[in-house]
């Protein structure tokens, strides 16, 4: 019963629920002994709510439910993991790390109230590289989190927590954020479906910044229809945060059956430059289901402009942004507390930030802080936001043509643990197909499409703003072709 329960998609779920809301309890206690066996190798969770507490949101929900039936109650009774720079009232919330261990908020995120409003509960706190720093999760204050896939190996990042709990059944659907493929990057190692919705679509009211232009919350899955469900809750404007657009909410559920049941054929580009830097392997299971979807599908290849200096535009404009957005944790407004008396303030500054900073953060923090410096932000900031914009203009004609743009999600397989952190050049060429879709402020989707010796991988799909229905219709033809979905790795 347990193993059923953990694998069953969340759509299937909230049907039982909603005709015997006391399967609830059980569910809950399965997802429970799942973690008690698994955790203890994945360690996905920074903060575990227990169980006690759990039941006591579960018996607010069902009578709250039983009261009232003009809810919609979307997600009734389902068990997510929210990634821990995500604000949660009254739940621990560190982002991953030393400087806010203790830091518990007084309020919600938009995206938790709208979680809990459609009956989600909230379990636990992923575990994530520090600050949203990182493609590996093992640049964590407290630990790295583990592939369920192989132990020995990263789940990727930076919502990595978020991606091994779905991978090992610790959790139903999950919430992570993406500023350079961090929702992406994990659900691609992971054999999960992951999605960074255009910018603004979700309110990032309550998610602890690291880049403003860029970073993105998103829904993560095990199969198409949950992410769809979970995308539809969370979507939608917030007066509460000056990006979000002034769009009506949308039925993604709803669009992707339609979409389903007429079967549009697409037009479909493939990026030169992101297949041919992917490993051989990848680009074999890569081009093995883009073959298939060209008999169906018009596909042609497309180059993309200024290769070279993507990637670098991209960490330019992310640490720039993450110097100033982390000049807040001074141990006054945020942070570890020190004793002031008597005491200059920069050494007071500089203790609590030695202390409560990892290196990956200091080191970015600090690159950010030289590259706005007087003399060297014309040099390398401004230029960065000059292909910024280049590559949107570009990117607007593209998808005048094309209806998606297909490349390999990650360019390498997931890495040994402690490979990255050797190499962290390494560890940032990781992101140089994922990039695109934040700099020009687009949607874009992780489909788990194959294994090679055991390890996932996955396909990214990339469209024009707003077009998150052709995503997801995109993701269901591909999970119907390979079969992939509702896998939890025999941990």
């Amino acid at each position: 019963m347990t193993l059923n329960y953990i694998a069953t998609p969340a759509y299937r779920l909230v049907e039982e629920f909603k005709e015997d809301p006391d399967k609830i309890y059980s569910y809950i206690e399965s997802i429970y002994q799942r973690i008690r066996l698994v955790e203890e190798r994945i360690l996905a969770y920074i903060t575990l709510r227990s169980i006690d507490e759990v039941f006591k949101d579960i018996d607010r929900v069902v009578e709250n439910y039983k009261k009232s039936k003009k809810r919609s109650y979307r997600l009734f009774g389902i068990a997510i993991a929210v990634k821990d720079n995500i604000s949660t009232k009254g739940i621990r919330t560190t982002c991953a790390s030393k400087i806010l261990e203790n830091y518990v908020p007084p309020y919600d995120a938009t995206v938790i109230e709208r979680l809990k409003y459609e009956g989600a509960i909230v379990i636990g706190k992923t575990n994530m590289d520090e600050f949203a720093m990182g493609s590996t999760t093992e640049n964590s204050a407290f630990f790295p989190t583990r592939n369920p896939w192989d132990t020995t190996r990263v789940p990727g990042g930076s919502s990595g927590g978020s991606a091994a709990a779905l991978a090992a059944g610790e959790a139903t659907l999950a919430l992570g954020s993406d500023t350079g493929g961090s929702i992406r990057c994990p659900a691609a190692f992971t054999a999960t479906y992951g999605l960074k919705p255009t910018y603004g679509l979700v309110s990032r009211y309550g998610l602890v910044a690291y880049a403003s232009s860029l970073d993105q919350i998103g829904p993560m899955a095990r199969n198409t229809i949950d992410l769809a469900m979970l995308l539809t809750v969370i979507a939608g404007h917030d007066p509460r945060d000056s990006t979000s657009l002034r769009i009506a909410g949308i039925d993604y559920v709803k669009e992707l059956k339609y979409l389903v049941g007429t079967r549009p054929k697409l037009r479909l580009g493939i990026l030169k430059e992101l297949v041919e830097v992917s490993e051989e392997p990848i680009q074999k299971v890569f081009m093995n289901v883009v073959d298939r979807l060209c008999t169906e599908h018009t596909c042609n290849y497309i180059s993309i402009p200024y290769p070279k200096q993507i990637l670098a535009a991209y960490y330019i404009v992310a640490m720039a942004e993450a110097s100033s957005n982390l000049a807040r944790y001074d141990g006054v407004r945020y942070g570890i507390k020190s004793d002031v008396n008597n005491r200059n303030w920069v050494d007071v500054y500089t203790e609590i930030r030695t202390k409560g900073f990892g290196y990956e953060v200091k080191k970015r923090v600090a690159l950010g802080a030289y590259i706005l410096s007087a003399g060297y932000r014309d040099m390398y900031y401004l230029k960065a936001l000059r292909i910024r914009r280049m590559l949107k203009e570009y990117f607007n004609k593209v998808f005048n043509e094309y209806d998606l743009v297909l490349s390999p999600t990650m360019p390498v397989l997931p890495p040994r643990l402690g490979e990255m952190l050797e190499d962290p050049l390494k560890m940032y060429f990781m992101d140089i197909n994922t990039v695109i879709a934040n700099l020009i402020g687009a949607p874009a989707i992780s489909i788990p499409i194959g294994f090679v010796q055991g390890l996932p991988v996955g396909l990214q799909a990339m469209s024009k703003p707003l077009n998150e229905s052709i995503l997801l219709y995109f993701s269901y033809i591909v999970e119907e072709l390979q079969g992939i979905h509702d896998m939890v790795a025999p941990v």
